[in-house]
């Protein structure tokens, strides 16, 4: 039966494969200890590099803000228009 881990899980395990990695284990005896194979370790350290989540959380939070900073201009822009409207009529 195939196992799911989550994301955290998955984590924690990354980090004890560099302790064992950094303790002279080769990859295929780390992932034969923890029960998985080579591929998935490979798989795991390509979703779940912190480099690349940092990325993908930054350009989540970029395209967030640049929503943001669309409807704000948009308001200023009406707010301008109406301003010249009104300057226009003459009183």
């Amino acid at each position: 039966m195939k196992k799911r881990r989550t994301a955290d899980e998955v984590a924690r395990l990354l980090r004890e494969i560099d302790r064992d990695l950094a303790k002279g284990l080769t990859i295929s005896d780390v992932c034969r200890k923890i029960n998985i194979a080579e591929t998935t370790y490979y798989r795991w350290r390509q979703r779940h590099d912190p480099a690349q989540v940092n990325a993908d959380r930054r350009c989540r939070e970029l395209e967030g803000e640049i929503e943001r900073l669309k409807r704000l201009v948009a308001e200023l822009m009406l707010d301008k228009q109406m301003l010249q409207d009104i300057a226009k009529k003459k009183w």
